[in-house]
């Protein structure tokens, strides 16, 4: 079993910057995919952005330009820095992660591992 753990989150004013943090523990096995996902206020959970061995790093369209994820070479930890922040970006963030070398990477019903998820509030 592997555990996920995120670190960062917050409040932000609108235009502003957070960065999150994921940790993984258990299963020594690497994860092949890791990513963030996040569940508005009274939405269903959906894809922020993904990262691979590889380096491919799909984006949802509302983020891409202000928000870039990385991982470090050979570790299961995950970033998420996150910059011009808007209104619709809060809600809970969610570290996730898949075994599969198949990545389906916006079925959440396909996700291997999830965090507890941190609350990312940007409001003035």
């Amino acid at each position: 079993q592997v555990q996920l753990e995120e670190s960062g989150g917050g409040l932000a004013q609108p235009g502003g910057s957070l960065s999150l943090a994921c940790s993984t523990s258990g299963s020594a096995r690497k994860l092949y995919a890791m990513g963030w996902y996040r569940q508005p206020p009274g939405q269903e959970r959906e894809l922020v952005a993904g990262v691979i061995q590889t380096g491919l790093t799909p984006y949802a369209d509302s983020v891409k330009g202000r928000f870039t994820i990385a991982r470090q070479d050979g570790s299961n930890v995950a970033t998420l820095n996150m910059n011009d922040l808007k209104a619709e970006d809060s809600g809970v963030y969610f570290c996730v992660g898949w075994r599969s070398y198949v990545v389906n990477w916006r079925d959440r019903n396909e996700v291997d591992y999830w965090g507890q998820g941190t609350q990312v509030t940007v409001d003035w």
